[in-house]
């Protein structure tokens, strides 16, 4: 977006005009010009890149502005790389401020020069903005109304499912039943039903059958489908509503209507609808300031009418279907079963597929995660191939250039939630917001795009390897997977800002074949790269705020590594560095230390300790911008010391460590009390008998979500029941004799997972009523003395996933097994043969499982189990 890239310039001009001193006459003013330009430019922007699509002229100027955004940005920086230095003071400072300005007397009027140059770019793209608003007046903000002037039809995707024939659908036949019935139930009060889901998954085609039903026209009086979409315009909106409800009933549309403001349109619609049974549906309401901005259309009254909404919008659908007593349907994709009937319905090859394209079908099928408008672009288009193996392997290969763009296939990347934010942060993409840290804005992002649907929160996923690479005329981020090949290596980089590179076996020095190199680079994803020593060159990028060597063979950061002085995050996990040099205390923006590497042991009494961590500088306490430190390592003299440091990281939000001595326990206490911002702790002994002592924390950091503790425990720590913000806890080798765990963590409120690895040697687990209520996954292992678990009916009401592994005592499911009516999967590894043996005769009977109702049942490596009707 051209606002992103304009917003990230703006925050650059401030550091560069404290520079006045070192700039030529003049020239700070004209800069002050071009950065008020683009201020006055935001304003429009903000709904220019909504609609650009729209107007292929302004689709041009907006490439102009985020290009110029970009081009002035890399001047500043540039400068700022050749102008900022620090003098000192005295009279030494004085002299070599004069021999500076000698020095740099050249660089100071090519500034002069680039300024002018810019500033002439920079009119002319005024000069372009002036012309859209004469052309179309003063945009509004928001989503409600954005202007008269933009008013153009628009091809939406959506108006194809409107004409899908019902017998070509599938799936859709329980949603439609429970829709129909929720609609005609008979209540007076107006509700709102709203229909949520990502896009794609066939919300619009799925409402407009259910609008369509017979049932339904005959219940309702008036009846109104409206599409909302992203950019809609509230008068033509209205005015839409208008001419259905009087068309309907082959009344004429009131005089004057074209010319009517919004109050007075609302008013007719109001008027029109007052104590009468209707259904309006809108469709594709993007946020709750659309939504607000004609939910007061409508008239309350007490007839049974119903409003429909579909929305990628978890969090309006709720809103608004609270507000007016109605109820939600959140979209499911299709299962397995359905998306093959569909698939195999679309190619042609009705329900049966060539054994010769059935591995191909299948992956292809797997790509498309269920979404009924993917299933059908992708199906549409092999049925042109005529069943070609070659043709088809190609569209599994490309499918974004086989479909030309076309949005109905969104190709999807699995990346990691910290690892996102972090990335986000270090381009420079989020704004500050006072009272929250930078990552927690970009969280509220990352959010924000879940509840819409855009982003998906995914297991594992794979994606075909690319093979070739085609450079844009300037380039500010690439992405290289594996290797180069076929690409033009003489290509310049100068204005590259973001490098991710994975597994890539070249330097580089590659790519950095121009004067300027990589110099202007913030981003650097070197993953899994064949590097055995920390690459040199690295340490130019003095604009470095993000440094990944995560998977590499380097094992030592070099002592200069604090000439990165931007550096926020620096990410060395599973490398074989054990130890940061003392310069990394120069690096006073660092937020995130990931160094940490896992030791592959089979033995399960050694779990605790797969984790290995780093040797800290001492002093790490100066660090006071940390949010992250994964995972330090105490078991040496300056342990202690170490530990004490910690309590100085006021900004901590995520502590790992390692190899923690018995002595250590009063001074991590310590540390941990003032650490009130901490949200995950992970706290691992130095051996298999050493003790975790943390009793002497009085006072627990109370926003923790995440706690681990690795190691022997006398007892359950007596502060973790008033956690109440506890989602996960995971307790390994604790080896607790005579004192339950479950006593002290069941009534946490909001813990939805619980691990005890070698936690427990008693006998019995009594799980009971009222206990463990949001609980959502349980995992029961290696604990050697059990024989018996008890649940209590009430206990664990959400509970979906069981593991039950190395138990060799048990010898019996878990008495009140039948009272987990929500347990979907139940997984049983390294059980009793007395265990198995009786599983298996109720498989073959046939009746505990059905009424079990668990979808899987794993034993071992096998699947069995109940499953759509059959015994598998």
């Amino acid at each position: 977006m051209a606002e992103t890239a304009v917003f990230h310039l703006l925050a650059n001009f401030a550091p560069f005009l404290q520079q006045e001193a070192h700039l030529l006459t003049g020239v700070r003013n004209e800069i002050e010009y071009i950065r008020d330009e683009f201020n006055r430019m935001m304003s429009f922007l903000r709904v220019a890149d909504a609609i650009e699509e729209n107007d292929p002229e302004l689709k041009v100027w907006v490439k102009q502005v985020r290009e110029a955004a970009y081009d002035i940005g890399d001047v500043l920086d540039l400068f700022m790389l050749r102008l900022g230095h620090r003098h000192g003071h005295g009279f030494c400072g004085f002299l070599r401020k004069v021999s500076y300005f000698i020095k740099t007397s050249r660089t100071r009027h090519q500034i002069a020069f680039e300024v002018q140059r810019m500033k002439s770019k920079v009119d002319n793209i005024s000069k372009g903005h002036q012309r859209y608003h004469d052309r179309y007046g003063t945009l509004e903000q928001g989503s409600s109304s954005r202007s008269t002037g933009f008013n153009k039809a628009r091809h939406d995707c959506r108006g194809d499912a409107l004409l899908l024939d019902e017998a070509e659908l599938v799936g859709i036949d329980e949603p439609k039943s429970q829709l129909i019935t929720w609609l005609v139930h008979e209540d007076p009060r107006l509700k709102v039903l709203s229909l949520s889901g990502m896009g794609g998954l066939g919300k619009t085609t799925l409402v407009k059958k259910v609008f369509d039903d017979v049932v339904v026209k005959k219940h309702f009086q008036n009846h109104a489908w409206i599409t909302v979409s992203e950019s809609f315009n509230i008068k033509e909106l209205l005015k839409g509503m208008i001419q259905q409800l009087f068309e309907e009933v082959r009344q004429p549309v009131p005089q004057g209507v074209e010319y009517m403001n919004t109050n007075s349109l609302k008013g007719i619609i109001k008027a029109f609808l007052q104590q009468k049974r209707y259904v309006l549906v809108f469709d594709d309401v993007w946020d709750i300031h659309a939504w607000q901005s004609f939910r007061y259309v409508f008239p309350i009254g007490n007839c049974g009418s119903q409003v429909v909404l579909t929305t990628r919008n978890a969090d309006l659908a709720s809103f608004s279907s609270k507000e007016y007593h109605g109820d939600v349907y959140n979209l499911q994709p299709l299962p397995p079963k359905e998306s093959w009937t569909l698939f195999c319905r679309k190619t042609s090859m009705e329900n049966s597929c060539p054994s010769y394209l059935e591995g191909l079908s299948r992956a292809i099928l797997k790509r498309c995660e269920g979404l009924r408008l993917a299933i059908v672009a992708i199906s549409g288009l092999l049925s042109t191939k005529d069943n070609n193996v070659d043709e088809w392997d190609k569209i599994n290969l490309s499918l974004g250039a086989e479909l030309g763009g076309n949005d109905k296939l969104l190709k999807d990347y699995l990346i990691e939630h910290g690892r996102l934010i972090r990335l986000w942060v270090a381009e420079g993409f989020v704004e500050m917001k006072a009272g929250m840290t930078i990552e927690e804005v970009a969280e509220g992002y990352l959010n924000e795009l879940i509840n819409r649907s855009i982003v998906q929160v995914a297991q594992m996923r794979s994606d075909g390897r690319v093979q070739t690479y085609l450079w844009p005329e300037k380039v500010r981020r690439l992405s290289i997977h594996n290797h180069l090949e076929n690409t033009q290596q003489s290509k310049c980089f100068t204005r590259l800002r973001s490098l991710l590179m994975f597994n890539a076996t070249h330097s580089l020095s590659m790519l950095a074949l121009s004067n300027d190199g990589l110099q202007l680079l913030t981003v650097l994803e070197l993953r899994g790269a064949f590097l055995e020593t920390f690459p040199n060159d690295v340490l130019k990028l003095l604009q470095l705020r993000y440094l990944s060597l995560r998977g590499t063979n380097v094992k030592i950061i070099p002592k200069s590594i604090g000439k990165l002085q931007n550096l926020e995050t620096l990410d060395l996990k599973d490398t074989h560095v054990t130890e940061l040099p003392d310069d990394m205390l120069k690096l006073q923006r660092l937020r995130h230390i990931l160094l940490y590497h896992c030791i592959q042991d089979p033995a399960p009494s050694l779990r605790f300790q797969h984790h290995c961590g780093f040797k800290a500088p001492t002093e790490i306490g100066s660090l006071s911008s940390l949010q992250t430190l994964c995972s330090i390592e105490t078991n040496h003299d300056n342990g202690t010391i170490l530990l004490g440091e910690v309590g100085k990281l006021a900004q901590l939000r995520k502590l790992q460590i390692e190899k923690l001595r018995n002595e250590d326990g009063r001074v991590l206490c310590s540390s941990l009390e003032k650490l009130s911002n901490l949200r995950s702790l992970v706290v691992r002994a130095i051996g298999e008998d050493d003790i975790i002592d943390l009793d002497s924390l009085s006072s627990p950091p109370q926003l923790l979500r995440t706690l681990y503790l690795g190691g022997s425990l006398h007892k359950v720590p007596h502060w973790i029941p008033s956690l109440h913000s506890l989602v996960r806890v995971i307790f390994a080798c604790s080896k607790l004799r005579d004192v339950d765990p479950l006593e002290s963590l069941q009534g946490l409120p909001n813990l939805v997972e619980l691990q005890l690895h070698q936690t427990y040697e008693g006998e019995e687990l009594y799980f009971k009523a009222g206990g463990f209520q949001r609980l959502v996954r349980l995992y029961l292992g290696g604990l050697k003395g059990l024989r018996w678990v008890k649940v209590e009916v009430g206990s664990m009401p959400h509970l979906k996933e069981l593991t039950i592994s190395e138990c060799e005592l048990v010898e019996e499911l878990p008495s009140g097994f039948e009272h987990l009516t929500n347990l979907k999967t139940l997984y049983l590894v390294d059980m009793s043969n007395e265990l198995i043996s009786s599983l298996n005769k109720d498989l073959e009977g046939g009746n505990y499982w059905k009424t079990a109702n668990i979808p899987e049942v794993w034993i071992g490596n096998t699947k069995c189990g109940y499953f759509e009707g059959n015994y598998l």
